[in-house]
């Protein structure tokens, strides 16, 4: 048994110095691993703090830009009133002229009739409708002098 556990004991060591230089590979390589990890954690604060400066700035400038926006929208508020008045003016006026509009084709359509009614025909018929086309034209005239000089 001398020579036989002699050879056991050198596969056994020889066993052993594999596991220790795989093991010491292994150890290496997770040395190695834990440095890159330890560098990383290291610059993790300077870039933190890089990134929440970034961060404070892009919020100083997003703040600017809300209030440049909002005085500029305030100096602009008076313009839009002006434009709404504006446009509800030439609102009214264009109803003024359209219920005028109205009136005048009324009055003709009544003075035509007026005309058939009295069975006037030929010059007189038509001084008659002249002279009264010129009574609505003055009312309308006089009607605009009115509202002109009210607005």
């Amino acid at each position: 048994m001398g020579m036989i556990g002699g050879i056991a004991l050198l596969i056994i060591a020889i066993a052993f110095a594999v596991l220790v230089i795989f093991l010491a590979r292994v150890l290496s390589n997770l040395t190695k691993t834990l440095n890159g990890v330890n560098e990383t954690v290291d610059k993790l604060p300077e870039q933190l703090d890089q990134v929440m400066n970034q961060s404070e700035l892009i919020l100083h400038n997003s703040n600017e830009t809300i209030l440049d926006v909002n005085e500029k929208l305030h100096s602009l508020s008076p313009l839009f009133y002006i434009v709404g008045d504006a446009g509800e003016a030439s609102r009214k006026l264009t109803s003024s002229l359209v219920d005028m509009t109205a009136g005048m084709k009324r009055s003709s359509t009544e003075g035509k009739g007026k005309v058939n009614e009295q069975a006037l025909g030929g010059l007189y018929g038509s001084l008659a409708l002249g002279y009264y086309m010129y009574q609505k034209r003055q009312a309308i005239k006089d009607w605009k002098e009115e509202n002109t000089g009210n607005a």
